[in-house]
């Protein structure tokens, strides 16, 4: 088994990144509706735990890439 490149290494910050833009959105969206900032808050931090667990379980749907290269040759009978 081969070790894993650096974007193998980087994917799980690339997804707290991603869920982490998410809730800043979604915060800073109920903050300027209810100007509350413990609200906003709690959907920032609601919204970042559901965007990081679907986008966990769709690339777990997704399966690795080199997987899909070795479905794709012809096969040798």
């Amino acid at each position: 088994m081969t070790d894993p490149s650096a974007r193998d290494k980087r994917r799980p910050f690339e997804l707290i990144g991603l869920a982490a833009i998410v809730a800043v959105f979604v915060g800073a969206g109920v903050l300027l509706g209810t100007r509350d900032w413990l609200i906003a808050a709690q959907f920032a931090g609601g919204a970042f735990i559901v965007a990081l667990v679907v986008l966990a379980m769709l690339l777990v749907a997704t399966g690795p890439d080199d997987m899909a290269a070795d479905d794709d040759r012809p096969s040798t009978h």
